[in-house]
């Protein structure tokens, strides 16, 4: 190997670390930002809820920062096979992430709503459906990081779980709305917030998708995503 081309290869290898270093920095802010909106919920904290909001711009300068390393490693590299996969999986994982880091925001957003008043026994669901949601979304990119397939199924799997506690919590805000009219738009609020817990669950599978197709080059069966298969 030629000292040019050793030096292209070291620094290929430099920019996959750094693109790599960027998503695990975007992910570990998207679960901070919605471990942060579940705090504000629970306990009608004003402050860390206009905190999420105000730090989900970090979020999006560092998917920025990603669309623009991706760019210039596939412009001055031009990566084949594995490494093309890699590159373009990290690209389109941080949009996915930075839609996680907005239902976390939304979440928050919603805090000032919903009030301090009577509490709706949803709410002490809620908390238990976010930490399987990022749960999810952790481990799916763990998985990404270490190339591992096996673990991005195995996170799909997991999103039954999370679609169990939407459809547990939304049978319970309307037989709790029919019941108590006065609190429909409390209990309203409540509904999107399982919403967005849901999509959260949706986009991690999705995340998983990607990174099955950067270790194997195929794509995931459906059995493999499991009954429901994947939402986009």
């Amino acid at each position: 190997m030629s000292r040019s081309t050793e030096h292209t290869v070291k620094a290929f290898d430099g920019e996959i670390v750094e693109l790599r270093g960027l998503i695990s920095e975007m992910g570990g802010r998207a679960e901070e930002a919605i471990s942060g909106a579940m705090r504000a919920l629970t306990s009608h904290d004003l402050e860390t809820a206009a905190r999420v909001v105000q730090d989900d711009k970090r979020i999006d300068a560092l998917e920025d920062q990603v669309d623009r390393l991706a760019v210039q490693v596939i412009a001055l590299r031009a990566p084949m096979a594995d490494d093309l996969r890699e590159v373009v999986a990290a690209l389109k994982i941080a949009g996915v992430v930075e839609r996680i880091g907005d239902y976390a925001k939304n979440i928050a957003k919603r805090v000032p709503e919903i009030g301090s008043g009577r509490q709706i026994e949803a709410i002490s669901i809620l908390p238990a459906m976010a930490r399987a949601a990022s749960s999810m979304v952790h481990d799916v990119l763990d998985a990404f990081a270490a190339r591992d397939w096996e673990a991005a199924v195995e996170v799909c799997e997991r999103d039954r779980e999370v679609d169990d506690f939407y459809n547990s919590i939304f049978r319970t805000l309307v037989t709790f709305m029919m019941e108590n009219p006065q609190t429909i738009s409390q209990a309203a609020h409540l509904l999107f917030v399982a919403k967005n817990l849901e999509r959260i669950g949706d986009h991690a599978t999705n995340v998983a998708e990607m990174v099955y197709f950067a270790a194997r080059g195929t794509y995931m069966a459906e059995r493999e995503r499991g009954p429901d298969g994947v939402r986009s």
